[in-house]
């Protein structure tokens, strides 16, 4: 059984490239899981049945595992299945039938207004057309409430910008309504900055890096991180966090 395992991580080492640190985690599991069910009689994956692999994951909770923990271990068991059956190793996919813990997911802590402030403080001190658009995104963020990858997936088309408020309609067609107080960079960006940033006329993109392409989610992280340090915020300020910012700005008040 240990063998297939073996096969199924250079699988996804070379087929799938996923990172050494994700086979790391996959080989943990599987060879947990592969050692449990040898010792209930299961020499080949072809013995397991549906009793016995949910009798796997009953242990784990017994045993006191944390539901999160549960959770990724029967994610890398589902993948293994996958493979097992694809590759004919076994004729059905058992872990179909097998539901995944439900994990709470506790909601970060906002930026405190004052610090929501002193970060958006930042790109003020560079003039140039990047650090005005910086300004718009983190503003937009912040008082949207918006995922990140809604934001980066912005189109111009995307905004009503007749009378107040702003209304936003993002790639999940969710309509945001932002007042004009809370994103006056905004105006800005599209009227004076973007034009310098476009290379092609059909750009349809909202924000865009210095090459005239759509700005990644993990280009703008990476941007956020650097005012953060500036601003002395680098180990509170999160995506999720300036993303639930909204929550501490009241409403109609400038930011």
């Amino acid at each position: 059984m240990k063998q297939v395992i073996d096969s199924f991580l250079r699988h996804l080492a070379t087929e799938k490239n996923f990172s050494a640190n994700t086979i790391a985690a996959y080989s943990n599991d599987l060879l947990q899981m592969a050692d449990f069910l040898q010792n209930k009689g299961a020499k080949e994956w072809s013995d397991v049945d549906l009793q016995l692999i949910t009798s796997y994951f009953l242990e784990l909770k017994q045993r006191g595992y944390a539901l999160t923990t549960i959770a990724r271990k029967t994610a890398s068991a589902r993948t293994l299945f996958k493979y097992l059956e694809k590759e004919g190793v076994i004729r059905n996919n058992i872990t179909e039938n097998i539901g995944t813990p439900r994990v709470k997911r506790s909601l970060p802590m906002p930026l405190p207004q004052n610090k929501v402030r002193e970060l958006l403080k930042q790109p003020d001190k560079y003039p140039t057309p990047e650090a005005k658009r910086d300004k718009a995104m983190m503003e937009l963020l912040c008082v949207s409430g918006m995922q990140v990858s809604e934001l980066t997936s912005l189109n111009v088309d995307d905004l009503n910008l007749q009378g107040e408020p702003i209304v936003v309609t993002s790639s999940k067609d969710r309509n945001t309504s932002v007042s004009r107080n809370h994103v006056p960079a905004l105006k800005s960006y599209l009227d004076d900055v973007r034009p310098q940033l476009v290379h092609h006329r059909d750009e349809k993109a909202l924000f865009l890096n210095r090459l005239g392409q759509r700005l990644t989610r993990q280009g703008f992280w990476q941007i956020v991180k650097s005012y953060a340090r500036e601003a002395k915020l680098d180990n509170q300020v999160t995506l999720r966090s300036l993303r639930h910012s909204f929550t501490a700005i009241p409403e109609g008040a400038a930011i």
